[in-house]
């Protein structure tokens, strides 16, 4: 996509409101509004490939009983296909070693935060390798702190370690996830940091790729919200009726 048809087409969105405001579109209709760019889509389905994943564990756990990709086909995100290449080959980080864990799902995590970060230095989009520092420095400081409380060793649940954010500072936000009374109410913690942390990244009015990958991640962080706040209602439902 050309500079002034980007200009346009950015132009062209609607502003997402706050968290709990209605979609202004589906990652579906984002990304099919960009099929013809060979550019823009990748950086999207790149974004949104994250949110398959997140949706694929929640469905192989058991904890909701229907997927809706953007990237990945329904039958991937049940454990139904094989997965994309882009999620299969060998972890491999900076210096060329691999990785193989005893829980399969972090190599799956590996290879996605390396397959995100390789798509940013590729379309050179500064705001996609941030936010992949972001999200595995706050993946991996969850996942040192669960190691910790089972006795386990933290550095065998971590993840891309050398992508990381070094500068990020998760203590106080940690002890609001562990203070929540639900996980329903953790998870909605984990998504008004990672909004408040998109705000001050943002990259309005640059019309750049930057742009349109901060308006995808809150695309994407709008449809979790919603997700969530809907379980979290059914919950109560259930609750009230027994």
């Amino acid at each position: 996509m050309a500079a002034g048809d980007r200009y346009y087409y950015l132009a062209s969105l609607q502003t997402p409101g706050d968290l709990g405001s209605v979609l202004p579109m589906t990652p579906a209709q984002l990304l099919a509004s960009l099929e013809s760019s060979r550019e823009l889509l990748p950086l999207v389905q790149a974004l949104f490939l994250l949110d398959d994943l997140v949706q694929r564990e929640a469905f192989l756990a058991g904890e909701v009983g229907d997927v809706e990709p953007a990237v990945l086909s329904v039958a991937q995100a049940r454990n139904e296909a094989p997965m994309p290449s882009c999620l299969t080959s060998p972890a491999q980080d900076e210096t060329g070693s691999r990785s193989s864990r005893s829980i399969p799902v972090d190599d799956l995590w590996e290879a996605y935060f390396r397959h995100a970060f390789s798509v940013a230095r590729r379309l050179d989009c500064p705001f996609l390798a941030a936010w992949v520092g972001y999200e595995v420095a706050l993946r991996n400081h969850l996942a040192a702190l669960r190691a910790r409380k089972l006795g386990l060793e933290p550095a065998d649940y971590l993840v891309a370690s050398d992508l990381a954010d070094e500068n990020a500072d998760f203590s106080s936000l940690a002890g609001e996830w562990n203070a929540a009374s639900t996980p329903l109410d953790a998870h909605k913690t984990l998504i008004r940091a990672r909004w408040a942390w998109v705000l001050e990244n943002q990259a309005w009015f640059s019309f750049s790729n930057d742009e349109l990958a901060v308006y995808a991640v809150q695309i994407m962080m709008l449809g979790q919200w919603r997700r969530i706040s809907a379980s979290t209602e059914q919950a109560e439902a259930a609750a009230m009726a027994s």
